[in-house]
């Protein structure tokens, strides 16, 4: 009994921990599943992100215009990290950990040299607390992640539906068939990486917000949990949405589920210390899962062929 009422107490501060994941996760799903990048920036731009957003609140800046400098910034490192791929030609894997890379040193340089800033909710002024994560009152940082997660899949939406944002998904499903329609693919590439990695950065805002601190090694393995609430939705709902924004949803509910596993476990008494190693687990099942289910899909599309023949 007292196993479920710990879970029941630790559910809402999951749920709000796996939306906030949930918007570095689409920003990682635009270049993973969209542009078919590899890109290992956001470990470095998410800890940018929460960085930025952590020294302008504490300078007495609105949180608000903490964010928007947060996604900016973001925006510059996918920004570097695209220049890197299209103008040297260098591998878009090794130009996101060269960025990742530089991004550590940068990180540091914002906070002045700290590895840990706070940001306490009593001393300065936040939009989300896990402090009020259990009340039921407006200070509760659920309704107003959900807010901004359901604003930022509607503008995404909106943005590839033009005819920009079509160009930019017609240049990751054949950049050879997006440059025959005199599609600037290398310009598109870098437009995308420099939105994933600004939408990365504005959830490390958030998340730094929400922890109260700003940490240099925050974004360690965060591609990790993208990739994995990425795959959880996609294996768990990819067969039954088909609607664009649905399927952004989708991300954000695997990021959700991943939490609520992960904390599950945690009340089972794992151990800290062995959370990479879950993690790691969690993202190679359901890798294979997908890959079973499309080998399956395949087996039974070549029989029923087979069988029209």
């Amino acid at each position: 009994m007292n196993f479920f009422l710990s879970l029941f107490n630790a559910l809402p501060g999951a749920v709000t921990q796996g939306l906030l994941w949930g918007i570095m996760a689409i920003g990682v799903y635009l270049t993973y599943r969209i542009l078919d990048v590899a890109d290992l920036t956001v470990d470095g731009s998410l800890a940018t992100g929460g960085a930025l957003c952590v020294v302008m609140i504490r300078l007495g800046c609105n949180p608000w215009v903490a964010l928007l400098c947060a996604f900016l910034v973001g925006m510059a490192a996918g920004l570097v990290t695209g220049l890197l791929h299209t103008r040297c030609g260098i591998p878009a894997i090794l130009a996101g950990i060269l960025t990742q890379l530089a991004l550590y040193s940068v990180n540091l340089r914002i906070m002045g040299g700290k590895a840990n800033l706070p940001a306490g909710v009593d001393k300065y002024d936040l939009l989300v607390s896990q402090r009020y994560v259990r009340d039921l009152t407006l200070e509760n940082p659920m309704p107003l992640v959900l807010l901004i997660l359901a604003g930022l899949i509607g503008a995404l939406y909106w943005f590839f539906g033009t005819e920009y944002g079509s160009a930019l998904r017609a240049t990751g499903a054949n950049q050879n068939m997006a440059r025959a329609q005199g599609i600037n693919t290398g310009a598109k590439v870098t437009v995308g990486l420099m939105l994933s990695n600004g939408l990365v950065a504005l959830a490390g805002g958030l998340i730094a917000q929400y922890q109260g601190a700003a940490d240099v090694n925050m974004g360690r393995g965060a591609i990790v949990i993208g990739l994995a609430a990425v795959i959880i939705g996609d294996v768990l709902l990819g067969r039954i949405v088909r609607n664009f924004a649905l399927k952004l949803a989708t991300v954000a509910v695997g990021a959700v589920i991943y939490y609520v596993v992960i904390q599950l476990v945690l009340q089972m008494g794992l151990n800290t210390n062995d959370l990479k190693l879950l993690t790691a687990l969690v993202v190679a099942v359901f890798l294979a899962v997908s890959h079973w289910k499309a080998q399956a899909f395949r087996k039974k599309q070549t029989v029923g062929g087979g069988g029209n023949a």
